[in-house]
């Protein structure tokens, strides 16, 4: 990091200048105390539970490894308690602990000078991304070669001081090889950012060769045979139009494109604006054109008076009950978390063996941790609204929640 070598004159410069040194203190501070929290809470010591079918099962809080070798674990409902304080997901805070815990314990040199402020953590956390893979005597190497200059090296920089370190020993090579395919091999539809692109879904991955072959070749076979049918496309537009052609039948084992419509108006009436789940509002010209380039299987569905307050004597939801919560409320309703409720457990927010009845205003979704943590975690909420709960910690914090925005309540 650049020093200053001269006083500045102009008061506004200045100003900035220490703006910009707090932050980068601030930073520090809250990285020293995701580690300092991480130690309060070591990792807990937790028995399986075998299922009459033989199925273990893991209740309750968990130890988890959020750095490398050598770094200690730490209580897995701590890290989501951490994380709703400083204002983050679950993932986000894991992610911060994780950089801080692979610092403080395999990486010293760099944790001074992180601490003195003269190393940002944005550019640490680049660093430990890529040493919590290392055995320790390639962290070490990397934190005696880096920590002196480690404000001045760019990204590239620290990837190839990494790469010597993995190259200390070739069994070791090998081994962090192996465990580098497996882990960077992957596919992404984000199907959350239709609603941003005109109901076009980015996607992107990262392939073996072989299969990324395959797929090119596929691609490039399909756009050829859509020339004749559709000269107006480009070869893009093609290509985009083969790959949608190969998901819905390119195989057997390919599933039906299911798209579900929440529609105040009847089929009958083909025309007007419907409601796509997960999609937003969209045209029924845009609807028909979907599902006619596709193997698409249409659902049309009333909507949902998410006003009713359904009830059932069971202790399971019914179907209409888990829709309703799902249209009610599109994610986990714990602080920060942005999981689809589609895969969510349906929570009795009043447990069911307390009294608390299996009714709409008594469900509600939470994540499988999230679920966990209300009823082993000692964490308790309560509905305000149909869509705002108030959870409280067992620190004493306390958030309301309202869909995708969290606020804790000073005290």
């Amino acid at each position: 990091m650049a020093r200053r070598t001269a006083t500045l004159t102009d008061p506004v410069l200045a100003a900035a200048r220490d703006a910009a040194q707090a932050e980068v203190m601030a930073a520090a501070r809250k990285f020293e105390l995701a580690a300092t929290w991480a130690a309060r809470h070591p990792a807990p010591v937790t028995d399986p539970v075998v299922t009459d079918t033989g199925v273990v099962e893991m209740y309750g809080d968990q130890p988890v490894t959020l750095a490398g070798e050598g770094a200690p674990g730490m209580s897995e409902f701590a890290v989501a308690e951490f994380a709703a304080a400083i204002g983050v997901s679950t993932r986000a805070g894991r992610d911060l602990i994780g950089a801080a815990l692979e610092c403080r314990h395999r990486l010293p040199r760099t944790w001074a000078r992180v601490m003195a402020g003269e190393v940002p953590v944005w550019k640490v956390r680049r660093l430990t991304e890529q040493t919590h893979r290392l055995p320790l005597p390639g962290a070490a190497y990397v934190d005696r070669h880096l920590a002196p200059v480690l404000e001045q090296c760019s990204f590239a920089q620290i990837e190839r001081a990494v790469e010597t370190a993995c190259a200390q020993t070739e069994d070791e090579k090998a081994e962090l090889d192996r465990l580098d395919t497996a882990a960077t091999e992957y596919v992404q539809i984000r199907l959350a950012d239709a609603h941003l692109n005109h109901g076009r879904v980015p996607v992107d991955g990262l392939l073996d060769y072989p299969v990324a072959l395959a797929l090119e070749q596929a691609l490039q076979a399909g756009s050829h045979h859509l020339l004749a049918e559709h000269p107006d496309l480009s070869l893009d537009q093609r290509r985009a139009l083969a790959l949608g052609h190969l998901a819905a039948g390119g195989s057997e084992s390919a599933g039906v494109a299911e798209v579900v419509i929440y529609t105040h108006h009847t089929p009958a009436e083909g025309h007007g604006i419907v409601d796509v789940e997960k999609l937003g509002h969209t045209t029924l010209e845009q609807l028909t054109d979907w599902c006619r380039h596709l193997a698409t299987r249409v659902t049309i569905r009333p909507v949902l008076d998410l006003d009713t307050d359904l009830t059932t004597n069971a202790y399971t939801p019914t179907a209409t009950q888990r829709e309703q919560a799902v249209l009610t409320n599109p994610t986990c309703v714990f602080a920060h978390c942005a999981r689809s409720a589609r895969g969510c457990d349906l929570d009795h927010i009043e447990p069911f063996d307390a009294g608390g009845l299996t009714t709409s205003w008594n469900l509600a979704p939470l994540c499988r941790l999230h679920h966990r943590m209300k009823t082993h975690g000692h964490w308790t909420y309560r509905r305000l609204t149909r869509t705002r709960f108030e959870w409280t910690s067992p620190s004493g914090d306390v958030y309301d929640v309202d869909r995708t925005l969290t606020r804790r309540r000073t005290r």
